[in-house]
């Protein structure tokens, strides 16, 4: 990125997963409009540098922070330091204004390194039941975010402020038709979108293919749009030859949003990021929450949305073809109960989080605008 010579210059800490990094470009390209300089702190991982590539004007910073897991704390430390020492140097030619984390194993350098070079800090929470970068970090920081109004007590810091979590400007209502015209599917017909978001999901794989035939005959014309991970891609594009000429599949797309306007209805994970794209372009949704999530938080977040009726929820024990089938029929062929899915979905959308978020970290005017969380939110406790 050529810097534009703005006195602004923001950090985001947003690699590891899409979770991470897609609302912190959402932040970056807010940012950008209020004439920002913007860099991006990624990790090395595929996902990071597949979807950094379509942050148009933003520096792509790449640090090698890993993962802290079991066994690897050397690994951990070392990496840790390794950035630490990067951004340090760089901060020092550019000294930020403000470093935004949006959680995950690359967090603590930036915001270590930018509290040392005395700007101002921020992290955010996408999630229900908050990260342990988060809740570390936390009490150090100058601001923290939420998406879920549940995360509020699990961060220690006197300025919590509930903004939602933000989605890329892409992510509106679309028409359906040249959305699917542009995946080279009938525009006419409705389309089951599969993603297991930017790792894949194997479970849902496997019960979406075992479904194939039960839906076909339920609904002749539907459509299949599978979203792999790369690790799958070829198997799951060979059985769909075997069970339907009418799926599009996948390993990666960038652009979900198409993927999202194609559908008649999503079966996906649950990763907040994923959720606030669904609610932003209110598709009706069944939830697979990934077991194995830290502190299964994934499971907290479908739960936020399925008890307020903004979602179907499937645990992935309980994942059965037929069960999946039936729910998939229903909300392809039911009108009514799709109306109540999107208005519900509305109410999950907050447009303003980003400028929320920027707001306040840069104690701009107006800074005590905030989003009201989705009423069934404020009864939601995560358990």
């Amino acid at each position: 990125m050529t810097p534009t010579g703005s006195e602004q210059f923001v950090a985001i800490a947003c690699g590891g997963t899409g979770g991470h990094l897609f609302p912190g470009i959402a932040v970056g390209e807010k940012l950008l409009e209020r004439g920002c300089d913007v860099a991006l702190l990624v990790s090395n991982k595929e996902i990071d540098q597949l979807s950094s590539r379509g942050a148009t004007g933003m520096e792509v910073i790449n640090t090698p922070a890993v993962p802290l897991l079991k066994g690897n704390f050397p690994t951990f430390t070392k990496t840790f330091w390794q950035s630490l020492l990067q951004l340090r140097r760089h901060f020092k030619k550019r000294r930020p204004t403000a470093v935004l984390a949006m959680g995950g194993f690359t967090s603590a350098a930036p915001i270590v390194a930018g509290k040392l070079a005395g700007a101002r800090t921020g992290i955010h929470e996408s999630n229900s039941f908050a990260g342990r970068a988060n809740r570390l970090l936390a009490p150090w920081v100058s601001h923290v975010f939420i998406g879920f109004a549940s995360a509020a007590n699990q961060l220690g810091n006197r300025s919590v402020q509930f903004t939602g979590t933000p989605v890329r400007s892409q992510f509106e209502k679309l028409d359906p038709a040249p959305c699917r015209m542009a995946l080279g599917l009938d525009p006419e017909q409705p389309v089951l979108l599969v993603t297991g978001g930017s790792q894949g999901a194997n479970a849902i794989n496997k019960a979406i293919l075992e479904a194939v035939p039960k839906l076909s005959r339920a609904i002749p014309g539907l459509q299949f749009l599978h979203i792999t991970g790369t690790g799958n891609f070829e198997a799951i594009s060979a059985a769909y030859k075997s069970l339907t000429s009418r799926a599009k599949v996948f390993p990666f797309l960038r652009e979900m949003e198409m993927a999202l306007g194609a559908a008649s209805v999503v079966v996906s994970r649950a990763g907040a990021s994923s959720l606030a794209e669904i609610a932003a372009m209110q598709v009706p949704s069944i939830l697979v929450p990934y077991p194995t999530a830290a502190d299964d938080h994934q499971y907290h977040n479908a739960r936020g949305f399925a008890q307020s009726g903004a979602a179907r929820m499937i645990v992935q024990s309980q994942l059965r073809s037929e069960t999946l089938a039936q729910a998939i029929t229903e909300l392809v062929t039911d009108e009514l109960i799709v109306q109540q899915m999107r208005t519900e979905l509305s109410k999950w959308h907050y447009p303003s989080a980003a400028d929320q978020i920027i707001k306040t970290l840069l104690r701009e005017p107006n800074a005590e605008e905030k989003s009201q969380p989705h009423p069934a939110a404020l009864r939601f406790r995560p358990g």
